[in-house]
């Protein structure tokens, strides 16, 4: 083993956010039961990748959900 693999590697100066949410736990940082998420995101209004055999909401994809329901709050006049 060479000397550089005993080197610790660097840590980063920024916190790391998460940016893929399983299901449920983007269900409750938009405020519902997971059974409504999977509602929604049957429905084609809340987005979703898979990763393997996993479903994750990115962040983005949470926001622009919120967006939606913003604009069916207030429709154009």
């Amino acid at each position: 083993m060479a000397a550089a693999d005993l080197e610790p590697r660097p840590t980063a100066t920024v916190p790391l956010v998460r940016r893929l949410h399983p299901v449920e736990d983007a269900a409750y940082v938009l405020g519902f039961e997971r059974t409504t998420a999977w509602q929604e995101i049957r429905l084609g209004r809340l987005r979703t990748v898979r990763v393997g055999r996993r479903r994750l909401v990115p962040t983005e994809y949470i926001e622009e959900y919120v967006e939606l329901l913003k604009r069916e709050a207030h429709p154009a006049a």
